[in-house]
């Protein structure tokens, strides 16, 4: 009786004010932590130029960050789903301070990558992203679709805050004392609020939702290793074209002539933007579901991102930049909500972990990727129309996928 009444008592937090709480817990502690995948884009320019190196190898250490966080979002999902979600949070904690201090005594670009991909991406940010997307959606029945995309806009209030911050003192006082400053003020933070999170998550009381029967995955008809693989490739699509302007636009702008503070601004600016269409985006998830609110938001990130390509003005840019993080600010809920639909709940923090780290690897081969190709041609050019082309992929798959959640299925016998 005593456990029938327990059981009880965790179910009634569902929906309830301390999961409100706990979101904007989630929300704060991923803003907080996404400074492991902003600061880096922001002294790109000052890295690049104390080891003088090109800009393609400047770029290393942002692909080596968001490699790690790709296996550490999946290493902290199972991590998650088997201790509950404290224990990644204190790692990530732990790990993200000391990556920040120790980076201020690297004594060369490949120290400098290595430290930020172990310690900042692998253990760091990673637990700081998907873990706690999939953590809040336990939490929430009625409006899991705007709880989703509030968790998820964590990383896009980091981008919008950092760049800001971060600019005018690696201006002031370089890029390695801008670091040393990160990590203290990360782990005076964020170690107080994870205390608050340290209550049972209640996945019993959503372990009935989504679970595929005859090993096909729910309402699609795919078995769950392939949705899954097709996933992972439409995340990876998706972000090597959003890697784009979220990667390059500082160093673009000052190949412009227009400096890194204003790139650091466009770059608040587009982070702004999509925090509000991330907020946006849980209303539109709430009623329509993942599937549709993918393909809308994977289209609408096509046409931003060639409105790039005719315009260069700074006035252009910031518009651009503005409509940009408007347009694709509801990709990466879409598929946390889409995981949520189709696999069983005890697999949330694995699977959504699976699927939000193939974003982060999309945005670590976009970000090198990209700027390869700038420095085989000179220009931007080529790399914005190479991220078009991986974002019609994305649009490809979630098309496909659409239509068949949508037909008819016969009945079974």
């Amino acid at each position: 009786m005593a456990g029938a009444s327990s059981r009880a008592a965790v179910a009634s937090d569902i929906d309830s004010p301390y999961a409100w709480l706990r979101l904007v817990i989630a929300l704060t502690l991923g803003t907080l932590g996404g400074v492991g995948m902003w600061s880096v884009v922001v002294a790109l320019p000052a890295v690049q130029a104390d080891f003088h190196v090109a800009r393609a190898d400047a770029s290393l250490p942002y692909t080596l960050a968001m490699v790690g966080f790709v296996f550490g979002g999946i290493m902290m999902g199972r991590l998650s789903d088997r201790f509950g979600i404290v224990a990644p949070l204190v790692l990530g904690t732990c790990s993200l301070s000391l990556g920040f201090i120790a980076t201020a005594w690297a004594p060369s670009l490949w120290s400098f990558g290595i430290i930020y991909g172990v310690m900042i991406g692998l253990l760091g940010s990673s637990a700081l992203f998907s873990p706690l997307i999939a953590d809040c959606s336990h939490w929430f029945l009625k409006r899991r679709g705007i709880a989703v995309a509030i968790a998820a806009s964590g990383n896009y209030l980091g981008g919008t805050i950092w760049p800001p911050i971060i600019q005018p003192f690696i201006e002031q006082y370089g890029w390695r004392s801008t670091h040393i400053g990160i990590g203290i003020v990360c782990f005076v933070t964020m170690m107080p609020l994870i205390l608050i999170m340290r209550r049972r998550t209640p996945l019993f009381a959503t372990s009935g939702a989504a679970t595929p029967a005859n090993g096909g995955s729910a309402g699609i008809g795919l078995k769950p290793g392939a949705l899954q693989a097709l996933l992972v490739i439409a995340g990876i699509s998706c972000c090597v074209a959003m890697s784009m302007p979220q990667v390059h636009i500082v160093a673009y702008c000052v190949d412009l002539g227009y400096g890194p503070a204003r790139g650091a601004e466009l770059l608040s600016v587009m982070m702004g933007f999509g925090v509000i269409s991330r907020f946006a985006s849980g209303w539109v998830l709430d009623r329509f579901g993942g599937l549709p609110t993918l393909l809308a938001g994977s289209t609408l990130q096509a046409v931003a991102l060639a409105l790039y390509l005719p315009f260069d003005g700074l006035v252009s840019l910031f518009i651009i930049s503005a409509v940009f993080g408007l347009f694709q600010g509801g990709i990466i809920p879409s598929y946390a909500i889409i995981v949520r639909e189709t696999f069983p709940a005890r697999e949330a923090g694995t699977r959504v972990g699976l699927v939000i780290s193939s974003t982060i690897a999309g945005m670590a081969l976009g970000g090198w990727l990209n700027g390869a190709i700038f420095d085989l041609t000179g220009s931007y050019r080529n790399a914005l129309l190479n991220g078009l082309a991986w974002n019609f992929l994305n649009m490809a798959i979630a098309s496909w996928l659409l239509v068949r959640a949508t037909r008819p299925r016969p009945a079974a016998a």
